[in-house]
């Protein structure tokens, strides 16, 4: 059970990186206001959709991606 609390930690750290570096690429690259903030609403959907299907697998109920390390 520490084991896999560890690992959904270290996912959440992991995900929560990518999406500032997404999210930093983005203002970075001058896109005109519409596209930019669909891009980041997109990006932020994502990442809650992985964050709940990690939080789900964690919890015992099957998410359909690779289970957690137990």
């Amino acid at each position: 059970m520490l084991s896999a609390l560890i690992t959904l930690i270290i996912y959440i750290l992991v995900l929560g990186l990518v999406v500032w570096l997404v999210t930093y690429v983005i203002d970075v690259i001058p896109l005109p206001e519409p596209f930019n903030r669909v891009a980041k609403i997109v990006l932020m959907v994502g990442a809650i959709i992985v964050l709940i299907v990690l939080l789900l697998q964690f919890a015992g109920i099957d998410g359909g991606m690779p289970r957690l390390a137990h």
